[in-house]
């Protein structure tokens, strides 16, 4: 499994996840019918932990600096 998400998206996705995972809760958030789509922050967020995203290997993306080459 290598990392094909660079290091300021996987904080971005954190964050995402996050705050969509809070807006599932109805704490902090008024509840609605829609709070359930909040659960939906579960795929960023796990994205964003392990550095790979799954969508992005088979469209061949990677925005992880390039690794610099043995000579």
């Amino acid at each position: 499994m290598t990392c094909n998400v660079g290091i300021v998206e996987r904080t971005v996705r954190v964050a995402v996840g996050l705050l969509l995972i809070a807006y599932a809760i109805p704490i902090w958030f008024a509840p609605s019918g829609w709070n359930w789509i909040g659960w939906i922050g579960i795929i960023p967020l796990v994205t964003g932990l392990v550095g790979m995203c799954p969508l992005y290997s088979l469209l061949g993306i990677s925005t992880c600096p390039p690794r610099p080459t043995a000579r």
